[in-house]
């Protein structure tokens, strides 16, 4: 495994758990779950040609992944209903950018 795909996979799967118990403490479990189900924002890739490609960056390249989603996530943060999932995706945009400059 290369060190760009653990850091990303980290980054998706491990991180979360630390965000969702250290900052959600009460109800990490269903923040966590949150953070995971937050992937599904990578069902804009099937809209690509390719549908993947290892070298190609998500942000601004794919809907769920323009700066306007990003924008309006980073909007969600500012509604107590929204603010969990908003920052899950956040933080999902955030690893995919690392990503790509890895």
């Amino acid at each position: 495994m290369s060190t760009k795909f653990i850091i990303h996979y980290g980054l998706h799967f491990i991180a979360p758990v630390f965000i969702a118990f250290f900052l959600f403490k009460y109800k990490w479990k269903v923040v966590y779950l949150i953070f995971f189900l937050s992937m599904l924002v990578d069902l804009d890739h099937l809209l690509a040609n390719p549908i993947f490609d290892k070298n190609r960056c998500s942000i601004n390249f794919h809907p769920l992944h323009s700066y306007f989603a990003i924008g309006v996530y980073f909007l969600g943060l500012f509604f107590k209903k929204t603010r969990i999932i908003c920052l899950a995706l956040l933080f999902h945009m955030i690893t995919d950018y690392i990503d790509c400059y890895l």
